[in-house]
């Protein structure tokens, strides 16, 4: 039986309530798993899209980040320390925002393999729609040539993992020049926007990613519940 991960699409909400949120679906799986009681959900894909935050993960360096603390007040941009691996990113609206809660076990997968799979979803979304992105061994996302497409960064515990990926569909790539993106001082950013004459709605790469997502994972996608 394929594993059942539920659907959830957030709307617009601020990095840290979506945050604490997804620490409270964790907490559940884990509870499950503890008490033999995963059989309902292998977890959830939740989708989300934030208002102008910058993000910075465990490994993050604040010197990462360019603009001045009026700069920052001035464009209304929040910034975040949060728990997911990497260094500092952007997130803003026109940016598809995905955090798989799922708990690995039952995707017999370790992390390692986990952060492929979740590179190849994108890199299949990506080329669904004519763009060409791929991997760049020792940096961790998907890239076009030498610019991140899709950042990416999680969170495990007890096999348990969080947060996500990001991937710039109508990104105001401007924000990006107020970071070194990952701490990456070589590379660009790029979106589907800046790449593409006619980029698809946003609903529609949402779509696509579900529909890749259920094939390299093997699992089978429904809405979440209407009274969870």
């Amino acid at each position: 039986m394929q594993p059942v991960v539920h659907l959830q699409n957030l709307g617009s909400k601020p990095y840290y309530e979506t945050w604490r949120y997804q620490q409270s679906l964790q907490q559940e799986l884990i509870r499950r798993k503890r008490e033999r009681n995963n059989d309902d959900s292998a977890g959830y894909l939740l989708f989300v899209e934030h208002p102008n935050v910058y993000t910075i993960g465990k490994s993050g360096k604040w010197e990462n980040l360019i603009f001045t603390n009026d700069t920052l007040v001035q464009k209304g941009i929040g910034v975040v320390k949060t728990d997911r691996g990497g260094d500092i990113t952007f997130h803003g609206p026109g940016q598809i925002v995905v955090y798989p809660v799922l708990d690995l076990e039952q995707f017999r997968v370790g992390v390692a393999r986990y952060i492929e799979k979740l590179e190849e979803v994108i890199i299949r979304t990506a080329a669904g729609f004519g763009i060409i992105a791929q991997r760049i061994p020792s940096r961790t996302g998907v890239w076009v040539d030498n610019n991140k497409l899709c950042a990416l960064g999680i969170k495990c515990s007890r096999f348990v993992c969080m947060h996500g990926f990001a991937l710039n569909a109508y990104t105001d790539l401007d924000f990006f020049h107020g970071i070194i993106p990952c701490g990456i001082d070589d590379g660009g950013v790029t979106s589907f926007e800046k790449l593409l004459e006619n980029p698809p709605p946003a609903d529609v790469i949402r779509n696509r990613i579900v529909i890749e997502f259920e094939e390299v994972f093997g699992c089978s996608i429904t809405p979440m519940p209407a009274d969870s």
